[in-house]
């Protein structure tokens, strides 16, 4: 019960945040279909990176237990998904042309999401396709290192790196700069991701990055700005949590009413019919004494 208190209070207190009349739409970043052959071993070896990674930490995390072969085939259908946490990855890649190449440059901080993140994430769905039950089997039951992996996974199961890319046409458009993510917006995405599915928050709005993004609750503001709104937050609470249980005792007083409404009909219906029996009652009683008396 406290969880779900927990979770209604933030999911309003994050409503408030962000409301939707600041959410400016923005057309919907798409994946560049024709520069995957030229990323794709690469996407290939930084996702094989990414499962072994990820599949140590996860043991780390719940030793002494042993990692499932479920558990890592949970990592492995979501490692190319943008909307888990499991492809966070994806987002601190940048695509660079050198030469008649593209190199993937790994950033330091987490970008906005734009038209080469989706196209890393299309990569990684090509690379994986329905061979994420094979590869998770095969780290279960080989416990490979990573250079067996990635071997395993770019040559022999899905040949992302049997041949080596074309050339880059000279003519590309190229791709757009690397922007750092807001701090705010990334921690504000995390929370949300989080309680997403949550017990308690059924309906609450889950809002996309560039939803995010264009949120002028959510930029970077100064340091004086954010102490305000610490002084308020607070407050704030309290105001929510008031309005809270105003609504709760508006809602017992409705139903007090609707119940002391239809006691009054009940009871105006049984006087009605009480009323009628008693008249026929009376007009039968009268009806049966002038029959005695004519037969008399």
């Amino acid at each position: 019960m406290k969880q779900i208190i927990l979770v209604l209070v933030s999911a309003l207190l994050l409503s408030s945040w962000v409301p939707v009349s600041l959410c400016s739409k923005k057309p919907v970043a798409v994946a560049r279909k024709e520069d995957i052959p030229y990323i794709k071993c690469q996407v290939c070896e930084k996702l094989a990176a990414q499962l072994y990674q990820q599949v140590q930490s996860k043991q780390a995390q719940i030793s002494p237990k042993k990692i499932s072969e479920f558990q890592i085939i949970e990592i492995a259908e979501n490692v190319c998904n943008l909307k888990k946490e499991e492809a966070d990855w994806i987002l601190k890649i940048d695509i660079v042309e050198q030469g008649d190449k593209l190199e993937l440059i790994e950033q330091d901080a987490e970008g906005i999401c734009n038209s080469e993140c989706k196209t890393i994430e299309r990569t990684c769905q090509e690379v994986m396709g329905y061979s994420d039950t094979d590869v998770a089997e095969y780290i279960y039951t080989a416990k490979p290192s990573l250079e067996s992996l990635v071997n395993y996974l770019c040559k022999d199961l899905t040949k992302s790196c049997k041949t080596k890319p074309p050339p880059l046409p000279k003519n590309r458009t190229p791709g757009e700069p690397f922007v750092p993510k807001p701090t705010k917006e990334a921690e504000m995405e995390k929370m949300l991701r989080s309680m997403e599915g949550m017990p308690g928050a059924p309906s609450m709005k889950m809002y996309s990055r560039e939803e995010l993004m264009n949120s002028k609750n959510l930029g970077e503001d100064g340091d004086d700005e954010d102490d305000d709104e610490e002084e308020q937050f607070p407050s704030n609470l309290g105001k929510l949590l008031r309005e809270k249980e105003s609504k709760k005792g508006d809602w017992k007083q409705r139903i007090s009413k609707e119940i002391k409404s239809a006691s009054q009909a009940l009871k105006k219906h049984a006087n009605k019919v009480s009323f009628r029996l008693q008249r026929w009652w009376r007009g039968f009683k009268a009806a049966r004494s002038k029959s005695s008396k004519a037969e008399l």
